[in-house]
């Protein structure tokens, strides 16, 4: 059991994690490289509230560790994990005795040969911190919370807004208030009232902006501020990692474990009871019958996303399945409709375009730079033997590295030459989405300004390493049954733990 620090002390609480989730279903790896790396006083960027100047400097004194955070990819080679862990666990060693420390994690990180890296992660923690240490931890909702790491932990909550943008800072300092006013106060442990619920959907079908999920997360903030509850919250869980841990739970804190207990089993319920009703924000379809739907419409920009291979979800970035149904609609392929589609990895291809410049007419391959083209099963995706104009070249982002746009008949296609999703007009260099018929971004639910851009949308169920279609993918370590891949399943025993 943690114990708080001694009164009439400011608390020594520690600063630090790793986040990097994660599709197992994806070709690509995240090696170190991938890592954005921050250790020391460069940590007050991240968390400005901790600086010698910021709101919760006074009841306590920050240590700040090492944070390192790597863009949605393929799992986490064994190798760079074990790297980061080290740094983490001796940083926390050298900084002497902590009294608690603000644990910032994603919770969908997959590393090779573990089946819950997270939990991995915060048992090394835990052991370097010792017993006494009070670890608050800030996830992604969209993580997966398993009993092994809920045991570790002794605060925990996730975001509840989206965009993401809005959540995360909101989310960190969430955590830190909880820990810092606890130990500031003499308190021990929490309760944690943990349940998992049998469901696994994409981020897509969960937003907490649209109903039945605006109004389930809605509720988190009024049983926050019931008497003897410290935080509430809700994880849908990673679709596009095949580990047991993959599901929706709810974590209730309080220090009444009667009322933590009796919430968190209203909100599992109430999430079972809401599986059927979660949809898909914008009209879902195959591929083909989007591009026709989008031909066919009078909205330009008519927005289509290529939800399958999105990067930002972990996505290869590399499937040109999209392409190859854009050039096969007769209205686009003769050019009597105009797309412009963004942004297959292709590096070699870049290069290409590099070497022929603006004007050249070149040959290239797109698709399977990662190998992507031998990764599924069900549908064919070779390469793509492309032939076009080239008619952009930029530099444009040290994250998407090189972009080269190559138009065929109608179909401008956006090449890159590092895995980047396209979430703002800056993205797309000196082509101008809006003077195109259609716009086609790998992305499930497109970025603000897009969004804002386009005159309509639909949503591609297109396949990749985070297929939307759950069953395409071929899950074999979940737990079983799970709605939706088991939709007759009994209903389930919701009684939450108290841990």
């Amino acid at each position: 059991m943690s114990t708080p620090s001694p009164a009439g002390r400011r608390p020594r609480i520690g600063i630090g994690g790793v986040c990097a989730p994660s599709s197992t279903f994806s070709p690509h790896r995240t090696r170190y490289d991938d890592f954005h790396v921050i250790r020391g006083e460069e940590l007050w960027e991240r968390y400005p509230w901790a600086r010698p100047d910021g709101g919760l400097s006074g009841p306590a004194e920050w240590v700040p560790l090492v944070h390192a955070e790597a863009p949605p990819g393929g799992p986490v080679e064994p190798e760079t994990y074990d790297r980061l862990k080290t740094e983490l666990v001796d940083r926390i060693r050298q900084a002497g005795p902590l009294d608690g420390l603000v644990h910032d994690l994603h919770g969908a990180m997959s590393v090779i040969g573990l089946k819950d890296a997270e939990a991995d992660l915060t048992d090394a923690v835990r052991d370097a911190l010792g017993p006494g240490a009070l670890i608050s931890a800030a996830l992604d909702p969209h993580g997966n919370v398993s009993r092994r790491l809920a045991t570790r932990l002794d605060l925990i909550t996730a975001h509840r807004l989206a965009p993401h943008q809005d959540a995360t800072a909101r989310t960190r300092e969430r955590a830190a208030r909880a820990l810092v006013e606890r130990l500031v106060a003499g308190k021990s442990r929490p309760h944690l009232a943990w349940v998992q619920v049998p469901v696994l959907l994409p981020a897509e079908r969960t937003s907490p902006r649209l109903e039945p999920a605006k109004s389930l997360y809605g509720r988190l903030g009024s049983i926050e501020e019931l008497d003897g509850i410290v935080d509430a919250a809700v994880w849908a869980g990673c679709p596009w990692a095949d580990e047991p841990r993959c599901k929706a739970a709810v974590v209730v804190t309080g220090d009444d474990p009667a009322l933590a207990v009796e919430q968190a089993r209203s909100l599992a319920k109430e999430y079972w009871d809401l599986r059927r009703d979660f949809v898909f924000p914008a009209p879902a379809a195959d591929a083909d019958t989007c591009v026709d739907a989008a031909v066919a419409s009078r909205a330009r920009p008519f927005l289509i996303t290529d939800s399958g291979d999105n990067p930002a979800a972990g996505g290869a970035g590399d499937v040109a399945y999209m392409l190859r149904r854009l050039l096969a609609n007769e209205a686009l392929v003769t050019g009597r409709a105009t797309a412009l589609h963004a942004g297959i990895t292709a590096p070699a291809a870049v290069a290409r375009c590099f070497a022929a410049g603006v004007g050249a007419t070149v040959r290239v391959s797109v698709g399977g730079a990662y190998g992507s083209h031998g990764a599924y099963a069900y549908e064919p995706y070779e390469p793509y033997e492309l032939t076009g104009e080239v008619v952009a070249l930029s530099a444009v982002s040290e994250v998407g590295g090189d972009l080269a746009a190559v138009r065929h008949g109608g179909v401008t296609t956006v090449l890159v030459s590092r895995r980047k999703p396209f979430r703002t007009r800056a993205d797309f260099g000196e082509l101008d989405p809006r003077e195109y018929d259609l716009l086609v971004v790998k992305a499930g639910c497109p970025a603000p300004e897009l969004y804002a851009l386009a005159a309509d949308w639909q949503l591609a169920l297109t396949p990749g390493s985070v297929d939307q279609d759950l069953p395409r993918l071929g899950h074999h370590r979940l737990e079983r049954p799970l709605f939706p891949l088991d939709p007759d399943m009994p209903a389930p025993d919701l009684t939450p733990e108290l841990l």
